[in-house]
């Protein structure tokens, strides 16, 4: 073969590779440009409290570093295989090196670093988020058991009981869940326990959740910064029906919680509910169905 027919597949292949990325990347401006509000939250929900916004933050961050990372591999890969692919004249083994010093102390200082970096601004957010040191405007106690919620308003000493959610694929299923009423701006402490098993009190738009353990008292600070209603629901598989452990988020005005409040003492829920361990009753009655025969 001719030196300038090598030239020639060279060039061609080059062209091609070139019209092969043009078109990738004007797809990916396509998509992004359709979906530019969804990138701008790293494809996340929509935040709706303080700490939302650091979350997003930390995590498009993340995906930053390691695009960049990828990249430079990928980039590195390629010039490889273009540089170093094998020509008919070669030996049949390249030259063999038992070591690279710089090279190897290279890709074991630069990985360190990065998961240095990565873990200390992870560190720094997650004692943010997790900091109850402030003195909360609300508390509020949160119950779960299998399978729906009791909410306890502790200053308002009220209560509101959950049954499970009843999906039957018609619109209107939201207005039978219970209902968790916070009031925007102020800080919300939400004391969690569990009656039973364990679960978890997931608000997507909060960008965080935590468990409830039985026998244990986790605690969660949160500030929602705008009104609205937000879906909430368990993230821990925690029995048969884990899917139907759902509830409500109302983020109202002071005015609009307040009454909520004193509406549910009008419909005789004053006080407040044990979150006492409620699961041997249960197992109980469930043994004297199995031995009578009774439904």
């Amino acid at each position: 073969m001719r030196l300038s027919d090598t030239v020639t597949r060279r060039r061609s292949r080059a062209g091609l590779g070139l019209a092969l990325t043009a078109a990738v990347l004007s797809l990916g401006g396509c998509g992004l440009a359709g979906a530019q509000g969804r990138v701008q939250d790293g494809y996340l929900p929509q935040g709706a409290t303080e700490g939302a916004e650091r979350v997003r933050s930390l995590w498009i961050g993340s995906w930053i570093a390691a695009l960049a990372v990828g990249v430079l591999v990928w980039g590195l890969t390629a010039w490889c295989v273009v540089a170093y692919k094998r020509k008919k004249d070669d030996p049949p083994l390249p030259p063999q090196l038992k070591y690279n010093i710089p090279l190897e102390i290279l890709y074991t200082v630069v990985p360190i670093m990065m998961i240095g970096v990565l873990f200390y601004y992870t560190d720094r957010d997650e004692r943010e988020l997790t900091d109850t040191k402030q003195t909360p405007d609300v508390t509020i106690q949160v119950i779960g058991k299998q399978w729906s919620w009791d909410f306890n308003y502790l200053e308002g000493n009220a209560h509101e009981s959950g049954t499970q959610a009843q999906l039957t694929g018609k619109p209107g299923v939201e207005e039978t869940l219970p209902s968790l009423y916070v009031p925007v701006g102020k800080r919300i402490e939400f004391q969690l326990v569990a009656n039973d098993v364990i679960h978890s009190f997931w608000v997507p738009a909060f960008l965080q959740k935590l468990d409830l353990i039985p026998g244990r008292v986790n605690t969660l600070q949160v500030v929602p910064t705008r009104e609205g209603t937000f879906a909430g629901k368990c993230a821990e598989l925690c029995g048969a029906y884990h899917s139907e452990m759902l509830f409500n988020l109302k983020v109202v005005s002071q005015a609009e919680y307040d009454k909520h409040i004193n509406d549910l003492k009008a419909q005789g829920n004053e006080g407040l509910l044990p979150a006492s361990v409620l699961r041997e009753p249960i197992i109980e009655q469930d043994k004297d169905k199995l031995t009578t025969g009774s439904n």
